[in-house]
């Protein structure tokens, strides 16, 4: 059983960034996606920790960290993950979907940063994203609905099973607020659930809004990129990917078969954490 410890660094505003520790060897910072936490990728760290020192962090908002802030955006995140790598000495980035956006944007101005894994960024090129769905997302939010907030959101994002996107509204409703239950009665001590999780949707559409357009400005990275995705994956997230081959000049691809978006979860949530460590593991090393 791998040793985790429990840190924290602090950013440049003040927030208190958590974080875990694992492992031995080269420091790596894996940074998560949408509806997650540092524990939501925490069994891909453990397949790397064999030749790696993980660490992963809660983004601010989630799980042990401290909150979003009144002047949240993009910037923000960008100083936390700046943060970590100051205080770790790392130069490698696993960063998982809006996780990945945040690793692209840091990036940019951090030339020190040698390796970034990016994997299925959201980025909003060609105004895929539905306009008015955070509008909509508040209210229900607000509301008190969140199995209502969340079909908005998932939605939106087109991340889930295809029937996802055909199946009336009410009964989709209906089946989140099932899971959520679900889910509440077997929620582990200090790890957030989905219900918990839900408001941090908002925060990441405005990530996402934050980034939309071209793809050129990520053509002065330096770093060496490795672009991963799913081959079941929605096709949008595979176009991103497409374009940022053609930008990013010192980026490889690799496109995990029969895997999703959910590839670099837990094996609970569908993950394949394995097959994605042993890709990771061969650019990284």
């Amino acid at each position: 059983m791998t040793t985790t410890t429990l840190d924290a660094v602090t950013s440049k505003d003040g927030t208190t960034i958590s974080y875990r520790r694992l492992g031995r060897g080269p420091a790596l910072v894996l940074l998560h996606g949408v509806m997650q936490s540092g524990h939501s990728n925490i069994e891909l760290a453990q397949a790397l920790a064999d030749e790696f020192t993980c660490y992963v962090p809660d983004r601010r908002g989630r799980g042990r960290s401290g909150p979003y802030g009144a002047d949240y955006c993009l910037a923000r995140e960008v100083e936390d993950l700046d943060a970590l790598l100051t205080a770790t000495g790392a130069d490698r980035v696993v960063g998982v979907s809006s996780g990945a956006i945040v690793t692209l944007r840091t990036a940019l101005v951090r030339p020190d940063l040698r390796k970034a894994v990016i994997f299925e960024p959201p980025l909003d090129t060609e105004g895929f994203y539905p306009a008015g769905w955070l509008e909509r997302f508040d209210r229900e939010l607000a509301a008190g609905r969140v199995p209502a907030a969340l079909v908005t959101g998932m939605r939106a994002a087109r991340l889930g099973p295809q029937f996802f996107n055909v199946m009336p509204r009410a009964v989709l409703e209906l089946l989140t607020g099932m899971m959520l239950k679900s889910q509440d009665k077997a929620a582990v001590d200090g790890e957030p659930t989905f219900r918990e999780l839900a408001p941090t949707l908002h925060y990441d559409g405005q990530v996402v809004a934050e980034t939309a357009g071209s793809l050129d400005v990520y053509r002065s990275i330096g770093a060496e990129v490795l672009l991963l995705g799913g081959t079941r994956s929605p096709a949008h997230l595979k176009s991103v990917l497409t374009g940022l081959e053609h930008v990013l000049p010192h980026a490889r691809r690799v496109d995990l078969k029969g895997l999703d978006h959910s590839a670099t979860c837990n094996a609970d949530q569908r993950g394949r954490p394995e097959q994605v460590a042993a890709a990771i593991r061969g650019f990284l090393s």
